[in-house]
């Protein structure tokens, strides 16, 4: 009896702790207006961690009380993550915290604030559409251009383990009257600046009256990651890697555009990966009624060449990716290669589902190594997600990252893949959500990196 109220009178307090004022970033708000939400989450999360006794890999299960609280007004948001881990342990139940969630492994400036910077889980001023866009904190969709170098780039692949606070930015210079110029920026991680990236634009003939090169665009980007084995098995294990920069430049022209009807736009690309290694693509992509989406590329890949370098898997294949491109060994041969995309978008992005697909016209090797095998099979990559109001009390998101596809079979085979879904189930206040994700990481010891876990949460406001 006396330990069971222990842990109520724990979780009581920890709730206290929890209640607040909070905040909501699920609609944007109109001009000038004040939102506020705050949900109160308890669940269970596994943790793939460190035995201190024996230093072997372990799975160790805690219970979860968090809460989330964000304030909106107008443009701008602002939005907190902060999650208690903690279970009761040994012969006498003792109550323990989960101290990596707070405590860094060696005090430093930069770990403390890899360690809290992430309890913010957003800051944000304007929408991805607005001249001026800025959001700090988790994303998943880290583009420059047309994502030749970066596309869909996602700091979010180590959570909940560990959460990283990165930046997205774009300045469009409509935002002054000038809009011959803008730029966009990726960082990845704000408190480590290893994955930093830029995109520069102009439209130099935007203020004339010539059909459709008036509104061409020509950018260039560039993309270093300052430590190659950051996140990886290969961290504190090898020499220290030198940076991988990516640089390039492309041209985009809208060629048709019927608001609400079709649109198309051709786009082409030229770039380096270490100012060796090149390859080139030319596309076309757009919609279709509002709904459909499409695109196509044909591409042109030199030696160890790797499309999408920094992908949404990137933090998972980063250092089998350096040794591709560093190493001076041949990987894989020039080829031409292919990019199918197609996909849907209704109801203000509430259904959204996309599939593409990317490989080379080439037969790929019979017994690949596991690198060439990152370089010469086809790679899919399907997102699916459900908004609220669709289906009454029911949203999800699921993504599917599968590298590697040598048959038929291996499109259902977690080898190589990286797999995150989370399905929420809603009724009144009261949420409740299942969030399961598999990454499958050759270098890691083991292979395979599981989390899973059931939350429930109240919306308090």
């Amino acid at each position: 009896m006396a330990t069971a109220f222990r842990r109520l009178a724990v979780v009581l307090f920890l709730a206290c702790l929890a209640i607040g004022p909070a905040f909501s970033e699920d609609a944007a708000p109109a001009a000038n207006s004040l939102g506020f939400g705050m949900s109160l989450g308890i669940g269970v999360q596994t943790y793939n961690e460190t035995d201190p006794t024996t230093g072997l890999p372990v799975t160790n299960t805690y219970q979860s009380l968090g809460f989330t609280p964000d304030l909106s007004f107008g443009p701008f948001g602002i939005g907190l993550a902060v999650t208690i881990n903690y279970r009761f342990t040994g012969p006498d139940n003792s109550f323990q915290i989960r101290q990596a969630d707070w405590v860094p492994a060696t005090v430093t400036l930069q770990s403390i604030a890899a360690l809290y910077l992430p309890k913010i889980m957003y800051i944000r001023w304007g929408q991805p559409t607005d001249p001026l866009y800025v959001k700090l904190g988790s994303f998943n969709d880290g583009t420059l251009g047309d994502g030749f170098i970066m596309g869909d780039y996602d700091n979010t692949l180590f959570l909940p383990a560990e959460r990283h606070f990165g930046l997205e930015a774009g300045l469009d210079g409509n935002l002054f009257k000038f809009p011959y110029v803008g730029m966009q920026a990726v960082v990845g991680n704000l408190a480590e600046f290893d994955v930093l990236g830029a995109r520069l634009y102009a439209r130099p003939l935007v203020s004339t009256s010539i059909p459709i090169l008036n509104n061409m665009e020509i950018g260039f980007t560039g993309v270093v990651d300052t430590n190659p084995y950051f996140n990886t098995a290969s961290e504190g294990t090898l020499p220290a890697a030198t940076p991988v920069t990516a640089f390039g430049g492309d041209v985009r022209v809208p060629i048709v555009y019927v608001k609400d009807v079709v649109s198309l736009l051709a786009f082409t690309d030229v770039d380096s990966i270490q100012g060796e290694s090149w390859g080139g693509m030319i596309g076309v992509g757009g919609k279709l009624i509002n709904i459909f989406t499409y695109g196509l590329q044909l591409r042109a890949l030199a030696e160890n060449f790797i499309p999408d370098y920094f992908g949404p898997t990137y933090d998972i294949f980063r250092d089998q990716q350096y040794k591709i491109v560093s190493s001076g060994i041949s990987y894989s041969d020039a080829t031409i290669g292919w990019q199918a995309s197609i996909g849907a978008s209704a109801l203000n992005d509430k259904i959204v589902v996309n599939v593409s697909m990317d490989g080379p016209f080439a037969a790929p090797p019979a017994a690949p190594t596991p690198d060439q095998a990152l370089l010469d099979y086809p790679h899919l990559r399907a997102i699916v997600s459900l908004g609220e109001g669709v289906v009454p009390g029911i949203t999800f998101d699921f993504s599917y990252d599968k590298k590697a596809i040598a048959t038929i079979g291996d499109l259902i085979s977690a080898e190589n893949a990286a797999i995150q879904a989370q399905f929420n189930f809603k009724s009144g206040p009261a949420v409740i959500s299942f969030v399961y994700k598999i990454v499958y990481d050759p270098t890691q010891t083991p292979e395979w990196n599981i989390t899973s876990g059931l939350q429930s949460s109240i919306q308090l406001f």
